[in-house]
């Protein structure tokens, strides 16, 4: 008896522990208030749903310390410029060729983009995530104070997500912030860019890789991805070059004329008028200098980092370099 007690007291210690009933916590009750006023769900439906939402502290933690915050370009790039991830970037172009050759002709957005993006992000649908999307949500929007509006509002498109979807929300799962299915689509996303690629009339991004492949490419292209656009190049920088224009916004704001003028000179030329963004990373080797155009912010819309879009262009290049020679 003492031993069950003792553990039940370490069981409560335990930071991933809740005993917290998302029914009681204040701002939930005026987030389910809402959504009975929009009638989004019913009244059982929420009082099932958040009566099972469990907060995680496993999330909390995850959330506080992402890889794109706490390593450098130089470690960073290691996880995912991988040859497991090339080559099994290879094999799933490969065993998609004609959806991701549709896709590509539909959206103009190249196949090696697709399969990169899918790659960084589950390991092409090998890992999708292992948190109930309820929890994720829920713990995000009610116990992380500086994103809660952020997650309020993908827990609401998510219940709206679920109702449309005929998707139990108890059974859906996904990463620490609620991203689901082979792009990690969170459920904003998914409710203005999944399509049905397959046309049996269900836009499935969980266990159909046909839908997701054309609904990541339907998020770049209404992101504003352009056909055969640069997407980001090496600079090298004059011994006077103008630090201050580094790092300041992912939205490219310097045109490449006055990159130049103020010390930085792509690798490849730019067209004088094209507006870049220019950035900094700690590579293996010191400081490496970039210039990031359109096609580069687009990536960065996927995932507000420069070293994830970075990691998502040469894995791009990798894999299609490799595809095209075996």
């Amino acid at each position: 008896m003492m031993k069950q007690l003792l553990a039940l007291v370490a069981l409560v210690a335990s930071p991933s522990f809740a005993l917290a009933d998302y029914r009681e916590n204040p701002e939930a009750k005026l987030f389910m208030a809402d959504m009975l006023k929009q009638s989004v769900a019913t009244s059982a439906q929420l009082d099932a749903w958040f009566s099972s939402a469990n907060k995680q502290q496993s999330i909390l933690d995850a959330i506080a310390r992402p890889a794109e915050k706490t390593k450098t370009w130089a470690e960073y790039s290691k996880i995912f410029l991988t040859t497991d991830r090339i080559d099994k970037g290879i094999a799933f172009w490969r065993e998609h060729a004609d959806t991701l050759a549709k896709a590509e002709a539909q959206y103009g957005v190249p196949a090696s983009i697709i399969v990169a993006i899918i790659g960084v992000e589950t390991r092409y649908g090998r890992n999708m995530g292992s948190y109930r999307v309820i929890d994720a949500l829920s713990t995000l929007a009610f116990d992380y104070p500086p994103r809660a509006p952020f997650f309020r509002k993908e827990l609401h498109n998510f219940i709206q997500l679920v109702q449309e979807q005929k998707q139990d929300p108890l059974a859906l799962k996904g990463s620490y912030a609620g991203a689901m299915g082979y792009g990690q689509f969170m459920p904003s996303s998914f409710r203005n860019y999944a399509v049905d690629f397959d046309g049996d009339a269900i836009a499935d991004i969980w266990a159909n890789p046909t839908d997701a492949i054309g609904s990541v490419a339907n998020y770049f292209a209404g992101h504003g991805w352009v056909k055969g656009g640069a997407v980001t190049a090496r600079v090298r920088v004059a011994k006077d070059f103008d630090e201050a224009l580094l790092n300041t916004t992912f939205k490219p704001d310097t045109s490449a004329r006055d990159a130049q003028q103020a010390g930085y000179t792509p690798v490849f030329e730019f067209e004088p008028e094209e507006m870049l963004t220019l950035y900094k990373l700690e590579g293996d080797s010191g400081a490496e200098f970039w210039a990031g155009a359109n096609n580069y912010y687009v990536i960065t819309r996927y995932n507000h980092s420069r070293m994830y879009a970075l990691a998502v262009y040469q894995l791009s290049q990798l894999i299609e370099q490799k595809y095209q020679t075996k």
